[in-house]
């Protein structure tokens, strides 16, 4: 005999029984939207290959203009010519084939890079004496006519020479005087 409590529909309800509902058109028509907003940013708020090759260039065109710019200026400013003071000089001496006395008096100065200006100043500071001792050497050795004021070029270049030998490097690019006599005694 059949069994009297299995599925038949009550009586009293008038209902049939139901089955649970299926969400599964929803998650796919979400999953759906999602794949389609997607797909519209991708194609139209991502940048295509060339853009972005493109900015990308030209990034690097910016980058290096500015670098080359800082360098130039960089190395503008380390090559910018400076004076360094070389001292005073008040010298008396009798030139060489007269018997009259003279006196000089100098304020001497020398032309260098900007980036030597650390180690001029170490140099000159330690070999001051010596820098000192020539250029005084130098103006006593020189003819009257190489101390008159038409004549001082051949007295700067010997100076230059002199001073660029005593120092470890070249650095002295150019000599020249701020103030300069010539004081017949």
């Amino acid at each position: 005999m059949a069994d009297e409590t299995t599925s038949q529909p009550d009586e009293e309800s008038n209902e049939l029984p139901t089955r649970p509902r299926s969400n599964t058109p929803m998650v796919v028509a979400f999953v759906g939207l999602i794949v389609v907003i997607e797909t519209a940013m991708f194609f139209f708020l991502v940048p295509s290959a060339e853009q972005v090759s493109a900015l990308a260039e030209a990034q690097l065109i910016d980058s290096v203009q500015e670098g080359a710019e800082e360098a130039e200026k960089e190395t503008s400013d380390e090559n910018q010519v400076e004076e360094f003071e070389l001292g005073t000089f008040g010298e008396t001496f009798s030139p060489i084939n007269t018997d009259r006395s003279f006196r000089v008096e100098m304020r001497l100065y020398g032309l260098i890079r900007a980036k030597n200006r650390n180690a001029m100043t170490a140099e000159f500071d330690t070999k001051n004496g010596r820098l000192r001792h020539e250029i005084r050497r130098k103006i006593r050795n020189s003819e009257l006519s190489e101390l008159q004021d038409n004549q001082l070029g051949l007295l700067e270049r010997r100076i230059l020479t002199t001073c660029n030998h005593l120092l470890d490097e070249d650095m002295l690019l150019g000599v020249g005087f701020h103030d300069y006599q010539l004081i017949e005694d």
